[in-house]
């Protein structure tokens, strides 16, 4: 339950403490006092939609933080977990700010979280009910939901699996006709990398082998001066064809010379150990131009045409599927992976059909489940809320809850659910959706609650203003019904009707203060005189007339002897 509201800067309201605690919580006041703000706080910290005009006149934000008194459901500790949150015993604090540019900000337990999480939380925590949804009760959709929530966990758990195999259903059956719309281009895409791979793997590139070429291609083209240029450079470094010395030569005699004087002179001594060095290096270079002269040599058997030819054909296979010839070797190893995932396609249809045939078979005996145990529900809630409606000075009336199985299936089951309100014997029932008056829906709308409480109850329940287009007996009856409904759930009501507010266990009148420039509001709590007093101002405008007080004592009297 809701133990206590704290607003800041929200509309009228300046600033306001708001002590609700258990049972049945009435909230009144003089009208544009700002009792709806009371409904619009909860609002906001039930995750709904926020406005920035709802700030109050010269504010910058406003701010409004509620304290609750639970017992953690396993939904209830995952989701504040998840959020970060945090719990303080048996306490949550919730709060929601919003600011005149519009951001808005969520605190869940202490943590700041998406505002998404506080209407997770608020579905589980409160359910709220104005004017709005009694034209909402006039749709199917929330028809079909009030018959659903009374039918109970059972039911509820019928409902959950179908509804997890309608949607496997469906999104099995998607991707089936995707496949299958897809089939020719896929065959198609198929046929192309078969030929693409089989015009690589004839060709059988090598990685590199296009450099390589390129390479040889010029050395062949200029195969005479490459040997008549090492085969001199040779000979310059070592000859055995020339009279003339070699630089080889050269280097032994000026060895040699050194070698009879360099242990009598340190720097001739350096200079030795050079000429040595260069001595091996310069027999290192001279066996490394033999040995590529010999290579030219060989590659002059080489074919210039063949390697050229072989260099068109691996031009030709990066020209469409390169640019480079990695990306032509990539094709391969890529093209064959998507082709097993293409040809695997076939094998996916076919596996799809069978889940899709064996899903819909599951989900039409799930709908069939659920159209029975809807029909049975029906019955039941025709006749619990017909005797509650007359307790509700409509003594005569009937409700009748319509079951009609349609025949697509849909995330619900193929139920089209309509209530039906015959007013009085031997009329015909007629949708509620256009024979019922304000004032019959807002009693119908009780009476379902009431009844539904007995098997899908929610901690708590918020009324804004339901009774509207009632009064007298009626008003009456409507009060002593919401503190029947308190017994099981804590009940917020603002009203309007001293004949509903006498019922409550705890009773708030939002105060409005025009002293400053500014309207600002705040929140009492009301008892003994006071309680009186403003009872006495909702019968007749009267705070202080004798008559009023005696009927608003009457009425307190009335309430208390239920």
């Amino acid at each position: 339950m809701i133990e206590e509201i704290r607003i800041r800067d929200l509309g009228v309201i300046s600033e306001a403490v708001l002590p609700l605690g258990p049972g049945f919580t009435a909230i009144t006041g003089e009208t544009g006092a700002g009792k709806t703000m009371v409904v619009t706080a909860l609002g906001l910290l039930r995750g709904e939609r926020s406005d920035s005009t709802a700030v109050r006149t010269g504010s910058d934000t406003a701010w409004v933080e509620g304290r609750w008194i639970i017992e953690p459901t396993e939904a209830i500790t995952e989701t504040v977990t998840d959020a970060g949150g945090l719990f303080e015993g048996d306490e949550l604090l919730l709060g929601r700010s919003v600011s005149v540019e519009g951001r808005s900000r969520a605190v869940v337990g202490g943590r700041s979280t998406p505002v998404a999480v506080l209407g997770e939380l608020g579905e589980l925590l409160v359910a709220v009910h104005g004017q709005s949804d009694q034209v909402r009760l006039r749709s199917a959709s929330a028809q079909r939901e009030a018959l659903d929530r009374f039918a109970g966990p059972h039911f509820a758990e019928v409902l959950g699996e179908y509804a997890h195999a309608f949607r496997r259903w469906k999104a099995n059956a998607a991707e089936l006709a995707d496949l299958i719309a897809a089939r020719d281009a896929r065959e198609k895409e198929a046929e192309e990398l078969r030929l693409s791979i089989s015009d690589i793997e004839a060709a059988a590139p090598q990685p590199g082998e296009d450099e390589q070429l390129t390479a040889l291609a010029q050395r062949l083209m200029h195969t005479e001066d490459l040997r008549l240029a090492t085969a001199q450079a040779r000979a310059a470094l070592s000859s055995d064809e020339s009279d003339e010395l070699d630089a080889l030569a050269r280097v032994d005699l000026a060895k040699r010379a050194l070698e009879k004087v360099a242990d009598v002179d340190p720097t001739l001594t350096s200079l030795l150990e050079n000429l040595t060095q260069l001595s091996f290096q310069l027999h290192d270079v001279a066996g490394a131009l033999s040995s590529h002269l010999a290579n030219l040599e060989g590659e002059g058997e080489q074919n210039l045409d063949s390697i050229q030819e072989r260099r068109a054909e691996l031009n030709t296979l990066m020209r469409k599927y390169g640019p480079t010839l990695d990306d032509v070797l990539a094709l391969v190893n890529s093209g064959s992976a998507r082709l097993l995932e293409l040809d695997g396609d076939s094998e996916r249809i076919t596996e799809l059909a069978e889940e899709v045939n064996a899903d819909h078979a599951l989900v039409l005996r799930g709908a069939e489940a659920l159209h029975i145990l809807r029909e049975e529900a029906a019955q039941r809630l025709s006749a619990a809320v017909t005797e509650e409606l007359a307790a509700l000075a409509m003594p005569d009336a009937q409700l009748f809850v319509k079951v009609t199985q349609g025949e697509e299936l849909a995330v619900h089951g193929v139920d089209t659910v309509e209530l039906l309100l015959r007013p009085h014997p031997g009329s015909e029932p007629r949708p509620i959706s256009k024979s019922a008056s304000g004032g019959e829906l807002s009693r119908i709308m009780l009476a379902l609650e009431v009844v539904i409480a007995g098997q899908d109850s929610v901690p708590t329940y918020v009324f804004d203003e339901v009774d509207s287009g009632v009064g007298g007996a009626s008003a009456i009856e409507i009060g002593r019904r919401l503190a029947r409904l308190a017994e099981k759930s804590q009940v917020i009501v603002v009203t309007h009707l001293a004949q509903v507010a006498a019922f409550a266990t705890n009773h708030l009148r939002v105060v409005k203060d025009t002293s400053g420039e500014v309207t600002a509001s705040s929140v009492h709590k009301l008892t003994g005189s006071e309680r009186e007093a403003e009872m006495a101002r909702l019968l007749s405008g009267l705070p202080d007339s004798e008559n009023a007080l005696a009927h608003a004592r009457e009425l307190i009297e009335l309430a208390s002897s239920r």
